[in-house]
């Protein structure tokens, strides 16, 4: 397959120009007006941070992108989904709080907030997908009813997947939380019995009789269980968790499956910021010192290129002495960044599975704007 074409702008401002100039400039010069728009309801995913977390994208960039959309007839809003961790983003309530927050608003955007799997996560389209994983991906309505999905996204280094940037915004990001749950597990979600109430809510939302009460407290049957997550969603006490025991290498895989299942059908244009790159997600309540110093913004419409060309340029940066890197190497550069802040991931199965499945191309040419 011949290489995509990525687009880069580093993030050196003269006086009179500013990121957001550059970053439009760049965004128009990768095509995003080339998408017909007029009068598409088009969807910016993007992740809103987690409260304390500061690492998360400023608003100002999506104000950009909505009025690019706008200017060419489209009807954008912002979204993501639930979590299926607890946290501040885990129904649509605390989660659009999380947002607003956070500085996204139609005044500061341009734009309205959905959240895209409704109220407590489990409003979703199960999307057909001949994956090695996947075959049905579960994914937020409001994403999967959009014409055109654009990502916005803050690239960094994950505890999990080994780095998140296009694809992990397109699939985690874009499911539902039994489409997290899909991604993330191989079994069956769990009851703490200490913090169990014996409210009862989570029986009246199984739909095959999984649960059942024993003692004044909640009990799953693994056997009847058929891992879809409502309960995890409808519990008020955070008393039932999901199992995180997919390995490494199978997560990235069903990342990129459900990358493919979001964007099926669908035009879709991609958009990267490498900056504040931090250790770990954006969905942790706070967040480390960078590990690289800032590199610049990319835009493609291949999010595997994309995604392949962010992973070169932290590779080449130097690190930030102090911080999580810089310390698990002794100071000196490993050959593998990601591999030196998180030792348990391998991020390299990403592409190989992408490959595997056709989708997209590790070979890019990179393009830079000024």
């Amino acid at each position: 397959m011949a290489g995509s074409k990525v687009y880069f702008t580093d993030m050196r401002c003269k006086i009179g120009d500013s990121l957001l100039q550059k970053t439009e400039r760049l965004v128009r010069a990768a095509g995003i007006s080339d998408i017909d728009m007029d009068q598409k309801m088009v969807a910016i995913k993007l992740h809103f941070g987690e409260l304390g977390n500061l690492s998360f994208l400023r608003p100002n960039y999506a104000k950009v992108i909505a009025d690019i959309v706008k200017e060419n007839g489209g009807i954008p809003f912002l979204t993501d989904c639930n979590t299926l961790y607890v946290g501040s983003r885990k129904n649509a309530v605390e989660h659009m709080d999380t947002a607003n927050l956070n500085g996204f608003s139609p005044m500061s955007t341009g734009c309205q907030v959905i959240i895209a799997d409704g109220l407590r996560g489990y409003d979703d389209a199960e999307i057909p997908l001949d994956g090695e994983y996947v075959k049905s991906a579960k994914i937020g309505r409001a994403i999967a009813d959009a014409d055109t999905i654009i990502t916005l996204s803050h690239f960094k280094c994950h505890e999990q997947a080994g780095f998140g940037g296009a694809l992990k915004n397109l699939a985690m990001g874009c499911a539902s939380r039994r489409g997290k749950m899909e991604m993330h597990s191989a079994g069956k979600p769990v009851v703490d019995a200490e913090k169990c109430r014996g409210c009862r809510r989570c029986l009246e939302f199984c739909a095959v009789d999984a649960i059942s009460m024993d003692g004044g407290k909640a009990g799953i049957d693994e056997d009847s269980c058929v891992g879809c997550g409502r309960c995890v969603s409808v519990c008020p006490f955070n008393a039932i968790e999901p199992m995180y025991d997919e390995s490494p290498d199978i997560l990235n895989a069903k990342i990129v499956e459900y990358a493919m299942a979001s964007i099926k059908g669908k035009d879709s244009f991609h958009i990267t910021v490498i900056c504040d790159v931090s250790p770990f997600c954006d969905c942790h309540g706070e967040n480390d010192m960078p590990v690289v110093p800032n590199v610049g913004i990319l835009a493609s419409y291949d999010p595997v290129a994309l995604d392949r060309a962010c992973i070169d340029l932290v590779q080449k940066q130097q690190m930030i002495p102090g911080s999580l890197l810089w310390n698990n190497c002794d100071g000196r550069k490993p050959s593998d960044v990601f591999k030196c802040v998180q030792p348990s991931t391998r991020w390299q199965s990403t592409f190989e599975h992408a490959e595997r499945m056709g989708f997209g191309s590790s070979d890019y040419e990179l393009i830079e704007v000024r």
